[in-house]
Parts: C-alpha cells; structure tokens; sequence
C-alpha cells in the first residue's frame, strides 16, 4: 500500500525494481572493485597512515638526524617558543644582529634566502606569534621574488603533499645513516653503533674575517647575471608581502620598523635597487612606518663579503645603532 492507501501501481513496482536492480549492480561492482586490488588499495592506506604519522613526528623540526632549516634553528634557540618581538630578514640579520648583546632583545629570526613572502606565510599561518614589535631587515635580495629560497621551510609543502616525498632526500641521506649503523651493530657486533649518530647542524651561518677581493668580485657578477635585470614583475609578490604586512601589523596593533641593512660601498649597487628603495619607501612612508637607511652607511672594513657584515666588527656596531635607534622610537612614542 502506498500513502493513500492504495496498492502500488504496475509502474512504481517496476521502477522500484529497477532502482534496487541499480543499486544492486552498483555495489556489486563496487565489492569485486575492491577485492580485485584489495592489496593496492591497502597498500595505499598503510602509505596514508605511516605518510600521516611521520606528519606528527615531524622529525625535520623533532630529531637530530634531520637537516634543519634556519626557521627551525630559531625556534631551537628559543626552547621551542613561538612568541615574541622580531627581527626578521635574511642571512644579513643573522649575521648583523647579536641578539644576546642587544638592549632591544629581539628574536633574531634571519633566514637563509628569507623574503617578505615568507614572513607573510609565517604570520599567516600562525606559525610564529610576533609580540611588542616586529622590525624588518630589508637587504638587496629580501623582496626579489626570483631568488632561490630553502624548499625545506614548512610554509612551501602543500597539505596535500606527502611528506615523505617533500623531504625525501633528507629521509635518503638520514636513512642510509641508520642503515649503515644497523649494519655495524648487528652484523659486527657493536652495540654502540645502534644509539650512535651525527647530530645535523643546528646554528646559523655567521661571517668571520673578510672575504677575498677576487672572490667578492666574482660574487658580485654573479649576483648581476642573475638578479640584475630584475624590474618591478620580479618583486611584485614582495611588495604585495609588504603591503599585507603592513595592514596585519595595523590590525594586531604591532609596531613595525623597516631596516635597510647595510651593502658594501665599495661595489656598485644591484641595477635594480634605485627603482625598488624608492618604491618600497613610498609604500613605507605612506603607511608611517619607520625606517632606518643603513644601505650605504658602513664602511668595507665592517663587512665580511657584499652583504654580511663580519661579526668581529661591523656585527657589534649594528646592533648597537639598531637598539639606539628603537630606543629613541620607543621614547618618543612615550612623550
């Protein structure tokens, strides 16, 4: 009987047979589906299980077996904080800035080929909190969307990539290492070599002493062969970078400082610089937000090569003008 009472009609009986008839070939077609590459298809989910428990594990940031990028090294030197005021930019901030001898104690957060694109990705991401301040290094690579970067920050692996295959390499070359020291234990009998291993480089690239004329001069004509032609296309998604920042800082009531870190005067400046220093300043300008022009400030006896100031004499001096100059930020801002 049907809702009104009625028996159902020849036609409904047939397209109710004809559905279960469907539905029927369909989930038989499913289950021989599944039988046929059961061992695929559970071969697969094991992959997805193990891809999604080594995620967790994460050992590129948790084991000393794995390369670490210079964004884990900070975290590492912080015992695992993820908060706090920044010093952000590339490798010139990590050899400019001596965090433990600034009055300004901020995080110095330089890294390897970092860009504006990255700290926007951080902060979007929520990977590091930036209280009290955020200051910027900007150096003469910071905003060129061109320059090579360290695929290994986490920021650059897609949700949908597995991790294994992002880091394959890494897991190749650690691999191989337990490998080699399973092999010596069990097959010749050394138990020490089961536990023992060589812990991979956990501090940051510093700059000591200075760097052969000869050498900084081939630098520099690398440097020119490949970022000198660049234009404005070349660091548009920087300068988009920069403008997200500069709202996300509005928003978090965060302020913002803007460093151009120092180049060697004794070279010519990247042919691109002129047209990009104005840009970005007007931007910087236009949004209030301090800046320290440091870019042509230092003399060659500070530097270790074309960007990186030694650390036995350029690196004190800079930190020291930096901290002056936000302490008088500071103190005005109270007046």
């Amino acid at each position: 009987m049907n809702r009104n009472g009625r028996p159902p009609s020849a036609s409904n009986m047939r397209l109710g047979s004809s559905y279960r008839s469907r539905t029927g070939g369909i989930m038989s077609t499913t289950i021989r589906f599944f039988r046929k590459n059961s061992f695929v298809l559970l071969l697969l989910a094991a992959f997805v299980l193990s891809d999604v428990l080594i995620s967790y594990w994460d050992p590129m940031v948790t084991s000393r077996r794995f390369y670490k990028n210079d964004f884990t090294k900070t975290v590492y030197h912080h015992d695992g904080a993820t908060s706090g005021p920044v010093f952000f930019g590339n490798s010139a901030v990590t050899g400019a800035y001596i965090e433990e001898k600034s009055s300004a104690k901020l995080v110095e957060m330089g890294l390897s080929y970092g860009k504006l694109t990255d700290l926007k990705a951080i902060l979007e991401q929520g990977r590091y909190h930036v209280q009290q301040q955020l200051v910027i290094g900007i150096d003469v690579h910071t905003m060129l969307d061109i320059m090579e970067t360290d695929p290994t920050y986490p920021w650059y692996k897609p949700w949908y990539e597995p991790y294994v295959y992002k880091y394959g390499s890494y897991f190749i070359d650690s691999g191989t290492e337990a490998v080699t020291q399973l092999y010596r234990g069990a097959v010749e009998l050394n138990p020490a070599e089961l536990t023992r291993y060589e812990p991979r480089w956990i501090d940051k690239m510093l700059y000591f002493g200075h760097m052969e004329p000869e050498t900084m001069k081939a630098k520099e004509q690398d440097y020119d062969k490949k970022y000198g032609w660049a234009k404005q296309p070349q660091y548009i998604d920087n300068l988009e970078a920069l403008e997200w920042i500069i709202r996300y800082s509005e928003s978090q009531n965060l302020p913002l400082r803007v460093v151009w870190m120092p180049w060697n005067p004794s070279y010519e400046q990247p042919r691109y610089m002129p047209e990009l220093k104005k840009t970005v300043d007007a931007r910087l300008k236009a949004a209030g937000v301090p800046t320290l022009d440091l870019l042509l400030s230092y003399d060659p006896k500070y530097f270790h090569d074309l960007v990186h100031l030694n650390r036995e004499e350029g690196a004190p001096v800079f930190t020291k003008e930096v901290d002056a100059w936000l302490a008088s930020l500071a103190k005005s801002s109270k007046s």
